[in-house]
């Protein structure tokens, strides 16, 4: 864990350990998230698309995109 200082400006700097870990770079933005009454900070995607590419793949894993479409097709003309 990393411990960093609020300056007087309400500012505070990122770790040169953390910003390798997360490659963030100068001019990079960072999202902000309150949690459970902590700050996160989540270094915000260049693109969104790539992003999410991939996300809860698991849940499909076991469906057939051929079969999937073709019964809510049906479930459409019902």
């Amino acid at each position: 864990m990393a411990r960093v200082k609020v300056s007087s400006k309400h500012q505070i700097s990122v770790p040169s350990e953390v910003r390798r870990k997360l490659n963030i770079r100068s001019g990079d933005q960072l999202l902000i998230d309150i949690r459970n009454g902590y700050v996160v900070l989540i270094p915000e995607p260049k693109r969104y698309a790539e992003r999410l590419r991939g996300l809860h793949r698991e849940v499909w894993s076991e469906t057939d995109p051929q079969e999937y479409v073709h019964r809510e097709r049906e479930d459409w003309e019902s």
